[in-house]
């Protein structure tokens, strides 16, 4: 009899792997396995040291906060997006950093916070962009698919302890406050009228990350939210200014999100994954945030 209990709950236990199985499709997006790098040299202007810094690129949909930032002729490039050994395979490590940059004997410093997203990074940084790093960033790509769940491995150090801004200066202002990693998916439905790039959202996932983790947390679930949410948080919010892109005459205008449209067809995705969730040059020097096979869950 008990081999008869056994044998029935080992079949019951395979039809529901098996029936989850058929219920659920999960791909990984390109160059999300972090098995691929590019990397380029470039070295700095000897105004501040002359070193030969190495760029990372990630490849395929994906852009980062590495940066070759070149103003009144001098090249200086910021490194806070890595890869780093995972078993036999690579991963993805985000780093907010204090960057410091002496010139003429002056100590310059600059808060750069780890982030990958799908969009592009402009080649070289002007600046233009100096007050306003999401000007070089085309944030989105083309995307059309409805997924259920955002799939991926993380793991994260946060650390505890406030806040600083620190915008090329020579000073570190404390501002306080608990900076925190972030996973962010949002679907968007775009169209162009008169230069302006408007948006309807069609799904959102977001997830906090406020605290370290013990170790790798694998196969991480983050539902997609069709629609507005009951309670929309902060980070949840439509957004105006938060993202840019190119419009169809090349020039970079803002993303203006306008309404919440769950029934409608995407056109766009943004993916972003950062060690911090605050404002350009603001955030905590130490937060690491890891991630690796970035995937995608669709309901069959």
């Amino acid at each position: 009899m008990m081999v008869g209990i056994i044998l029935g709950l080992i079949i019951t236990l395979l039809f529901v792997a098996l029936s989850l199985s058929a219920q659920e499709q999960v791909e990984m997006l390109p160059f999300g396995n972090f098995e691929n790098w590019a990397s380029r040299q470039i070295k700095e202007s000897r105004l501040i040291g002359g070193n030969t810094r190495t760029l990372y690129k990630i490849g395929g949909p994906w852009g980062s906060s590495n940066a070759h930032a070149k103003a009144f002729g001098v090249d200086k490039v910021s490194v806070s997006v890595r890869p780093e050994k995972r078993g036999d395979g690579y991963c993805c490590r985000m780093e907010s950093m204090l960057e410091v940059v002496t010139a003429i004997g002056i100590d310059l410093k600059a808060l750069a916070t780890g982030s990958i997203y799908t969009g592009k990074m402009m080649d070289v940084v002007g600046m233009k962009q100096s007050s306003d790093p999401n000007s070089a960033i085309d944030m989105g790509i083309p995307f059309t698919k409805r997924p259920s769940a955002l799939v991926l491995d993380y793991k994260a150090l946060i650390q505890n302890k406030g806040a600083v801004f620190a915008n090329a200066g020579t000073k570190v202002k404390e501002v306080g406050g608990h900076d925190e990693g972030h996973i962010t998916l949002i679907l968007q439905h775009r169209w162009e009228e008169n230069g302006h790039v408007y948006a309807y959202r069609v799904g959102t996932a977001v997830k906090r990350i406020n605290q370290t983790t013990n170790g790798w947390v694998n196969d991480f679930r983050l539902p997609v939210q069709y629609g507005k949410p009951n309670q929309v948080k902060p980070y949840e919010a439509l957004a105006n200014n938060r993202h840019k892109t190119h419009n169809s005459q090349g020039k970079m205008v803002c993303i203006e999100e306008v309404d919440w449209k769950p029934d409608m067809t995407p056109t766009h995705i943004i993916i972003q994954i950062s060690a911090g969730s605050m404002k350009p040059f603001t955030g905590c020097p130490g937060n690491v945030v890891w991630c690796d096979n970035i995937r995608l869950a669709y309901a069959n």
